[in-house]
């Protein structure tokens, strides 16, 4: 009797076990016709693109963190909580001005050149507000919008705030606090914008058919021209150019933290390129957002091996800060058109950005233009090449691309120097010799980063 109740106990564990294998399976085959013939709801299109618009948008927030880490293990100790204590500032900032100012100038009526600011501020639509109130009757109408209208609005606005952590980086241990987060406010409410409305707000450039998918030149190329004029205006680090002509090493406070920050950018780059799909509501946006993805690795690695194989030609040693350099140039050259369906072309654009950036390291120290983090290589001149390459890719046309970079430039620049300029001139864009030799942190925070450090002011020829 026993053995006959074992026996069929274990049938049915048999029969069990089969079923679970067999009908998941069957379920899987059965799927794709399962789904094609009931398709995908319009409120289901509308879920799934505001959830990428957030997520995606969160991952690029989450690059802050990454540019923070960068920079703050790239400068001195003595200057490190300076950096935290901007860059969480410039985030807040970013997002007031975009807000309250730039987002209307960017999308709102756009004209050619500018869009305005509208009263009531940017926010929620009448039919979601009503929805929200209980009100069913909105929820077609909401639908039919595609996704949620401040899903949309807290993407742009994380954009902008990339923009203002590239200047961050390339005056640091130099600039004044209150004078970086004025330029930032500047940049965020009305510089950027400008751009935004040119090209992603239907303006003239959109309309001669400029190309920059996720922004090779809206974004990055913006903040390293702004990056740029402050740097001119404000000047080198004391000692970073010696008298002899020589340049002063000045290498980084914590590479562990540099590289960190390096892998969250990365990280963070997937969100920014495969957001700008702007849409997961269908099989064609899914794909082409794997390709998107794929495609921005491809070149960040191909940037990575690039530098690292130049970097003893150009620097005599195989340069870690070069090498990381090399995959942030190669995520900005991929930007402008990562929707490219060759990847053979992704890692070609990594190389070349790679190439590009390490060269233009080495080009900075002749000029006596000292940037700390390499802002400028990494953005601006990777950034000029990846919307050119978009030519070879992705079906840009060359005369219109070479207009979008030149105007985009030389406004920026622009209203970028005047800026500085006139905050130079008024309340100071930079510290006071003893505040850089003392540092940021002590002088301007009244704290140490790393108080079990003996801190030693430094005494270098000017």
């Amino acid at each position: 009797m026993l053995i006959d109740r074992v026996l069929s106990f274990s049938r049915y564990r048999l029969i069990a076990i089969a079923a679970a294998l067999i009908l998941p399976a069957l379920a899987f085959v059965a799927w794709p016709h399962m789904a094609h013939a009931s398709g995908v709801s319009e409120e289901t299109k509308f879920v799934l693109n505001t959830f990428a618009f957030l997520i995606w948008g969160a991952l690029v927030m989450w690059m802050c963190a990454g540019f923070t880490m960068l920079e703050a293990g790239s400068v001195r100790t003595k200057n490190a909580a300076m950096i935290c204590l901007k860059n969480i500032g410039l985030y807040s900032i970013a997002g007031l001005a975009f807000y309250f100012i730039g987002y209307n100038l960017m999308y709102n009526n756009v004209e050619q050149v500018i869009g305005t600011v509208v009263w009531p501020l940017y926010g929620p639509s009448a039919d979601e507000i009503a929805l929200l109130g209980g009100d069913e009757s909105a929820l077609g109408a909401v639908i039919d919008n595609g996704y949620s209208v401040m899903s949309d609005w807290f993407f742009q606005m994380v954009f902008v705030a990339t923009t203002a952590s590239i200047v961050s980086g390339a005056l640091a241990e130099r600039v004044r606090m209150w004078s970086f987060f004025v330029f930032t406010l500047v940049l965020t409410a009305l510089i950027y914008p400008v751009v935004g409305a040119w090209t992603w707000g239907g303006g003239w450039l959109a309309a001669m058919g400029f190309q920059d998918f996720a922004g090779s030149t809206i974004v990055h190329s913006t903040g390293g021209w702004a990056a740029l004029a402050g740097m001119l205006v404000v000047g080198p680090r004391l000692g970073k150019f010696r008298q002899n002509g020589t340049v002063r090493a000045t290498p980084p406070s914590n590479v562990v933290l540099v590289t960190l920050g390096v892998f969250i950018l990365w990280f963070g780059w997937f969100g920014f390129n495969g957001g700008s799909q702007l849409a997961l509501g269908s099989a064609v946006d899914a794909v082409a957002m794997s390709n998107v993805l794929i495609n921005t690795n491809l070149a960040a690695a191909a940037g990575v091996i690039t530098a690292m194989a130049l970097s003893r030609l150009v620097f005599g040693r195989i340069d870690l800060l070069v090498c990381l350099n090399g995959a942030l140039a190669g995520l900005v050259s991929i930007t402008a058109g990562p929707d490219i369906l060759t990847h053979f072309w992704a890692v070609i654009i990594g190389i070349v950005g790679g190439a590009i950036c390490t060269g233009g390291l080495k080009l900075l120290e002749i000029l006596k233009i000292d940037d700390v983090v390499g802002a400028v290589p990494v953005h601006l001149f990777a950034g000029v090449w990846g919307t050119v390459a978009v030519c070879i890719a992705a079906g840009g046309n060359i005369g219109v691309q070479l207009v979008g970079i030149a105007s985009i430039g030389a406004f920026v620049f622009g209203a970028s120097w005047i800026v500085w300029f006139a905050i130079e001139k008024t309340i100071g864009a930079r510290v006071s010799e003893n505040a850089e030799r003392l540092g940021q942190d002590a002088a301007e925070l009244g704290m140490e980063s790393y108080p079990e450090f003996v801190l030693m002011p430094e005494m270098d020829d000017d």
